[in-house]
């Protein structure tokens, strides 16, 4: 199931429908919301992973007001707004508050699913990832100890964590202190490939492999030749995917679908998960062959509530980073809040910090974050 979820947002019920047709045709799931105030809601359950494409003009509200209300919550999801040639000047000016892109509704079936390819595959090629902070715990501390051990080799490495625990800022450290690190590194989210794209996805297509291939696609195998393959939430994979991904790993070698010769290939493989994959194992959901594969060396991250000295630090580091992005001048924390910090139980770990403080920032402008 593809974790990505497009709310799409517009009060004109039957141009919505067409929007959200358009990208269900492109297995791109979706949620209608003709208000504001249903955006906000399905808004409030949104996980990191979706996008929001957003009318400009709503009967409670404006798009505008949407996208800012996001950001004061700390909700950092990409945004588009859709808008009439006539409101180009107000769109523009959504892109000052954070919107990623504006598109004319003329141009809505050509311009937009391939914004939304774009978003996720720089979502996955990693390259809006958050700078890498070095936590000083002592949790940390050992964790680059693992690090040092390890990265310089080719062994499979499988990071176990938390959602929100910075999983694949590991992944990230591991392949930078290899030997592989002026290579790509190509992140995959598991949790996206059904088992019918997945074969084409990992190993890329020959023009005419199917309907639709009108030209020759490469795969995620081929895009981390010479670098490093991770493999975010491996445990979501369908059994069909694990399979074929068993033998290419094997093997050291794959075939493009609908090409008549294999490939070998040079790639080292991280992969992470929130999953007990021991329990996944027992319950037939995961292979356990695949399990020795990918469990060459294993890292587990610690929750945040676990790691009380990192969270003033990385508090202080995502003050510094949304002064930056948001442009406001925040120079530090109440003692209030850095009390409601420190007792927080943190639920989303880092990610959820590193939000509340984003929006944090956003609210207070300047001064302190009372």
């Amino acid at each position: 199931m593809n974790k990505t979820k497009i709310i799409v947002v517009e009060d004109n019920i039957v141009y919505c429908e067409y929007v959200c047709n358009m990208l269900s045709r492109e297995g791109y799931r979706n949620m209608k919301a003709y208000h504001l105030s249903t955006a906000k809601k399905h808004l409030q359950q949104a996980t990191d992973n979706d996008i929001v494409v957003a009318d400009l003009r709503l009967p409670d509200g404006s798009g505008i007001d949407l996208l800012c209300w996001m950001r004061k919550e700390g909700k950092m999801q990409p945004f588009i707004i859709m808008t009439d040639y006539a409101e180009v000047n107000t769109a523009v000016e959504s892109m000052k508050l954070g919107s990623i892109d504006y598109i004319p509704k003329q141009l809505v079936e050509d311009k937009l699913v391939p914004l939304i390819r774009s978003i996720l595959k720089e979502r996955q090629a990693g390259q809006r990832r958050m700078p890498i902070f070095a936590r000083e715990g002592s949790a940390f501390q050992k964790i680059m100890h693992r690090i040092r051990l390890v990265a310089a080799t080719d062994m499979s490495v499988m990071i176990f964590g938390e959602n929100g625990t910075g999983k694949e800022h590991i992944a990230h450290l591991l392949h930078d202190k290899s030997k592989r690190a002026g290579k790509p590194f190509v992140a995959v989210d598991c949790g996206s490939l059904s088992k019918e794209l997945a074969p084409s996805a990992f190993f890329g297509h020959v023009k005419g492999a199917f309907t639709g291939a009108d030209n020759a696609k490469k795969g995620y195998f081929h895009e981390a030749e010479g670098g490093t393959l991770f493999l975010d939430e491996v445990g979501n994979l369908a059994l069909e995917t694990q399979q074929m991904l068993l033998r290419a790993i094997q093997e050291r070698r794959y075939r493009p679908v609908g090409d008549k010769a294999d490939r070998n290939f040079n790639v080292r493989i991280i992969a992470a998960t929130n999953e007990d994959l021991e329990v996944s194992v027992n319950e037939k959901r995961f292979r356990q062959d695949l399990l020795y594969r990918l469990h060459d060396f294993g890292i587990t991250v610690p929750p945040l509530r676990d790691c009380q000295e990192d969270i003033m630090p990385l508090a202080e580091f995502f003050r510094d980073m949304a002064n930056r992005e948001l442009e406001c001048s925040v120079s530090g924390f109440s003692s209030e809040a850095r009390k409601a910090l420190l007792t927080h139980a943190w639920p989303g770990n880092v990610r959820e910090l590193r939000q509340k403080v984003m929006g944090a920032v956003l609210q207070a402008q300047e001064g302190v974050v009372m």
